[in-house]
């Protein structure tokens, strides 16, 4: 091994307003404050950071002309019950899923998915 993930690091034009976003969908801590250019989401053994871009071209999904770049997959008990929760935080549904995810978008756009146990 030749070393250990530090941070997952994510562009947004406001960094505060998405860590505090992520910091309500994943129970983390938000370390930073509004109009900084750099703030961090803490909790359960996991760091995610969120970086200043204010010209951030989001992802389309599912448009492969601006591709997604990446995702988080987000586990949960009940989708049904998690869905309402992530709406009420500032994500929007978008297209495509399966038996056991739903992929949604962030407030800044980049794609996720609520991912589940479907047995």
């Amino acid at each position: 091994m030749i070393g250990q993930l530090h941070s997952v690091v994510i562009d947004a034009p406001d960094p505060h307003a998405l860590a505090t976003f992520y910091a309500g969908l994943l129970g983390m801590e938000v370390k930073g404050a509004p109009g900084d250019d750099w703030v961090v989401a803490t909790g359960a053994g996991y760091r995610l950071a969120f970086q200043e871009a204010p010209d951030l071209q989001p992802p389309d999904w599912p448009d492969p002309s601006r591709p997604q770049q990446f995702h988080l997959d987000i586990r949960v008990a009940d989708v049904d019950v998690a869905e309402p929760q992530v709406l009420e935080l500032g994500a929007r549904r978008l297209p495509g899923g399966g038996g056991d995810f739903r992929v949604y978008a962030d407030p800044v756009g980049h794609p996720f998915c609520l991912v589940w146990d479907a047995a």
